[in-house]
Parts: structure tokens; sequence; C-alpha cells
């Protein structure tokens, strides 16, 4: 199979590379600065055999031009994995609509974006998988994070959309869903722009700090909390049949993941009776090709 994946120098990415190429996967990684920070990461991949393009998903141009040149070393997309994304810690209050756009503009636009650069030919052709990874923090809001929660929320949306529009072209849509896991995403987390408004918080201003310490800890003891665990669950997606893959797929191991899988699967339900009842539920079933041309 061949496959784009966006955030591919670091943490589920890099995983996700490793995995896809090891199950005999033709892969093109994508990343921001090849040439400048992620130059090793890059280097590394070529050495694997994995091409590397330069692909800035807030950008139109760079989207573009990215996935033009995928499509140049595949031949054509049979996958996307939207990997790319930011996340966000602090009072919700201190960020500003700047530092909120700037995180939307990532993990919401940016998937929009490369997803409407690799439909057309997928649509065409009638197959075609788009991966999103989410997470369970799309279905559950935790406290200080909160843009973060609203952009993964959004996503979860959109993944739903494009399932039903997409079913009668033969392009799957599947969502992962990690937990909360040891990997780069945490020293990388977006803080407000500004802290003005902690005065007004008292005590509750050094909340989020003590909360994102005390989760790092529970981390370190909970070893079976593997980053390893979402890489290996994208490459069971991926190898599924089309028509048989699970829409969502939560991946947790310290108590996260069995309630929200219990609460996806009664949204499931409620969905498949609300398609029912208006007469779209023909939209939740993929066509494949073989159905398409009978």
């Amino acid at each position: 199979m061949n496959i784009l994946i966006t955030g591919a120098s670091s943490g589920f990415g890099k995983l996700i590379v490793t995995d896809l190429v090891a199950a005999g996967h033709r892969v093109v990684g994508s990343m921001r600065d090849i040439t400048g920070r992620n130059a090793g990461a890059a280097a590394e991949f070529k050495a694997m055999g994995v091409e590397v393009v330069e692909i800035d998903v807030t950008e139109d141009a760079s989207v573009e031009a990215g996935v033009a040149q995928a499509k140049q070393i595949l031949g054509h997309v049979d996958t996307l994995i939207n990997n790319a994304g930011v996340g966000a810690h602090g009072l919700q209050e201190n960020f500003s609509a700047d530092d909120f756009r700037r995180l939307f503009d990532i993990n919401v636009f940016g998937v929009q974006r490369m997803i409407r650069a690799v439909l057309p030919e997928m649509r065409t052709r009638g197959e075609g998988l788009i991966l999103n990874i989410s997470s369970l923090l799309g279905r559950v809001a935790l406290p200080f994070y909160g843009p973060y929660n609203a952009s993964k929320w959004a996503l979860e949306a959109m993944s739903e959309n494009y399932r039903a529009e997409l079913s009668a072209f033969g392009v799957d849509i599947a969502i992962v869903e990690p937990g909360g896991f040891p990997t780069r995403f945490i020293d990388n987390l977006m803080q407000p722009s500004s802290r003005d408004r902690d005065p007004g918080y008292g005590e509750m201003a050094g909340a989020p700090k003590a909360s994102l310490e005390g989760f790092e800890g529970f981390l370190a003891a909970n070893p079976q909390q593997n980053p390893q665990l979402v890489a290996d669950a994208v490459l069971q997606v991926i190898s599924a049949a089309p028509g048989t893959r699970p829409f969502r797929t939560e991946v947790d191991r310290i108590g996260m993941a069995e309630p929200l899988k219990a609460y996806n699967e009664h949204l499931a339900q409620v969905t498949t009776g609300l398609f029912t009842n208006l007469g779209m539920q023909d939209m939740l079933t993929l066509k494949t090709a073989t159905q398409q041309a009978a």
C-alpha cells in the first residue's frame, strides 16, 4: 500500500513509519524543516528506504506541493495518515483567540488541507483510506486542555461527516484515539501567550503546572502505556480489509479506553438510529470498488 503520513519526524509518527515499512508498505513521511532541525530524522528515514517530503500543514501551498511530490514518488496515495498535531495546556481563559487559531490551524485546518489534497484522486479510483490521529480528549474534556479538547472534538466531527459523504465513493475514514503517552508531544505543549488572567484564579493559577507534573510522574510509573501501542493500532486498522475497519479505535492502558469505548459504541448506536430515521443509513456503509462496479 502507498502511504503518506504527516508529522513523521518523531513520537507516534516515527513509530508508525517504522511499523509500516516493516510490514512492507511504501511510505512517504512528511515533516517541516527537513534540511534544518529535522534533518536527522529525514536522513534516518531515507536510510530505511522512506522518502521524505516537506509539508507545513498550516500553509496551502506547502500542502499542495508536498502532496504532489508524494504522488510523484508513489504513483498515487492509497492511505493518508493525518498525524501532525500539537497539544495545549493551561487555564483556558489565558488562551487568546489567536492562540486558539494557531492550534486549530494545525489540528483541524491542517487536516482539512491534507484531505482535500488527496481526495479527488481517491474518489476517482473509488478507493482509499484516510486515518486521522485524534485523542481520547476528543471524546471527553479534562481541565487545562481546553483548546486541545476543542480542536480534537472538531476533528472527530469532521471525520464523522467525511465518513458519511465519502462512503459511496469507496473512501474509508478511520480514527485512532490515543490516551496520554510519554512522547515529545508533552514537551511541545502550547502554552497561553499571556498569563495575565492568573491573579483572578488565586491558588488555581498553579493547578495546570502541578497537574501536568503529576501526570508525567504517573506515566513514568506505568510503563505499560507504551507509545508503540498507537503505532500497532494504526497498522492493524490499515491492514484490515475495506469495509471491515473500525471507525474508532481507542488506545490506552491507564483507565480511559474502556469507559470511552462504551461511550463510542453508544454514540454509534445513536448515529445509526438517527441516520435510519432520516433514510440515510446507507451512508454509514462503505461501498467497496467491487460494490461500486456492480
